[in-house]
């Protein structure tokens, strides 16, 4: 995942606040998700490649006390096309209590979690923001958390 629209658009959800963990070599991930938490729930992103059509998804989860984002029991909104699309229609998305944000709810398509046999992530980058926006810790079904 090297290209450099990517690059720029993963810069933009730095910049943004959100957090950003690396699975795999940091010149070569396996896999790259990022989460933005608001006060009531969590837009995450997940990147699995560049090209392909289903290389990335993206969704809103509701967050209730030690929900784990990464593991959505439903979602409000989901997306899933190549990691550029993707990662545009989720700084595109309205933040929540906006009129046009979304609020179905909905079932999570499978591609919103992450593989069961992930490790651990090698590289984890908090967002430069502090205060309730910033992941405290995500325990997955993996075992890790940050």
């Amino acid at each position: 995942m090297h290209s450099s629209e990517i690059d720029q658009l993963l810069a933009e959800l730095r910049r943004r606040g959100w957090a950003v963990w690396v699975f795999g070599p940091r010149t070569g991930p396996d896999i790259v998700a990022a989460v933005r938490r608001w006060q009531t729930c969590a837009d995450v992103v997940i990147l699995r490649g560049e090209d392909g059509e289903h290389d990335a998804t993206a969704y809103r989860t509701p967050t209730m006390l030690g929900a784990d984002p990464f593991v959505p029991e439903l979602v409000s909104w989901q997306y899933h096309s190549s990691a550029v699309w993707t990662l545009r229609a989720a700084l595109a998305l309205p933040a929540p209590g906006d009129a046009q944000a979304p609020i179905a709810v909905l079932r999570p398509d499978p591609l919103c979690f992450l593989p069961a046999d992930l490790d651990r992530p090698v590289t984890i980058r908090p967002s430069q923001l502090t205060g309730p926006s910033q992941p405290r810790r995500l325990e997955g079904a993996n075992g890790w958390s940050s």
